[in-house]
């Protein structure tokens, strides 16, 4: 069998994935998410271009004599307490707390992608000691092990948010693609890769990791919503992100003791930050449900 033949067969086995992806594009559980994740993304992007819509849209310009003062023209979403528009900050720490869940799921997948293919692919007392690797993070509770870690560095900037909330969100990531590289690993086209005497690397790289990675694609949006929610909870609590960053979080932080005289300061971070996260986890779902083998 050559290379050019083994492709053959293994197209059909990839085909029958992307057939139901394919249905799925097209479902209005799809579609909605991802307009408004779009729509999200274009203000991370473009922060400046969303926040001069209305009024200045600066965020740290402030007028402590509008502290607290509700929406007026030009201030859609009103002052918070150092009178700083509510509507650039929110606009503003979009591209922050979106950066934060991308980051740390991209740094969390690489590692995840390394050692579970890895212990999948090599078996033995390789796969025994990663394993044994992943079983030791896991045991750490992920937001205490983020607390413990946080309280100990100087600077807490979106690096090293992402960086630890990485160290403490890949082990689940591995877990999953160590079960899905085993189950693939025995496939007949792999078999027969072996059989041709293809180096390990391109078996794994060329038809392994392509016929594996789709539940760790789907895993890993639903992790970006809970990145974004676990950034905010972190830096509510004081222990995430710090001034002058500017976060979902950090105004959450801010306006919790104000809510019942400036509702509006809570309200909205708070409204960005469940539709941001509902519009996540919904995308994953339809993801997984179009991938999934019982589904279909």
């Amino acid at each position: 069998m050559t290379d050019s033949a083994l492709a053959a067969t293994v197209e059909p086995v990839i085909g029958l994935r992307r057939r139901p992806l394919t249905a799925a594009l097209r479902t209005p559980g799809f579609i909605v998410p991802a307009a408004v994740l779009a729509v999200v993304l274009l203000i991370a992007l473009f922060p400046s271009a969303f926040a001069g819509l209305f009024g200045h849209g600066d965020p740290r310009v402030c007028q402590l004599g509008r502290s607290g003062e509700s929406a007026t023209s030009g201030h859609p979403f009103g002052f918070d307490l150092q009178g700083c528009d509510v509507y650039a900050n929110v606009i503003y720490g979009t591209r922050t707390s979106i950066a934060v869940g991308v980051l740390t799921t991209v740094l969390a997948m690489l590692v995840a992608v390394v050692v579970g293919t890895v212990a999948g692919m090599a078996g033995g007392w390789v796969d025994s000691v990663l394993s044994r690797l992943t079983d030791v993070f896991l045991g750490f509770p992920f937001l205490l092990g983020a607390v413990v870690v946080l309280n100990s560095v100087g600077t807490r900037s979106v690096l090293t948010v992402s960086l630890v909330l990485a160290l403490f969100g890949w082990p689940t990531m591995a877990r999953l693609v160590r079960g899905s590289v085993r189950s693939i690993r025995q496939a007949e086209f792999v078999l027969a890769a072996r059989t041709m005497g293809l180096s390990t690397w391109r078996i794994t790289t060329r038809y392994v990791l392509p016929s594996s990675i789709s539940p760790l694609l789907v895993l890993a949006t639903i992790t970006v919503g809970g990145v974004i929610v676990s950034e905010s909870s972190l830096t509510y609590l004081g222990i995430g992100l710090e001034a002058p960053a500017i976060s979902w979080g950090l105004q959450l932080s801010a306006a919790t003791t104000q809510f019942q005289q400036a509702p509006h300061m809570l309200l909205f971070p708070s409204l960005f930050l469940v539709v941001t996260v509902l519009s996540v986890i919904g995308l994953g779902d339809t993801l997984r449900t179009a991938l999934d083998p019982r589904h279909r």
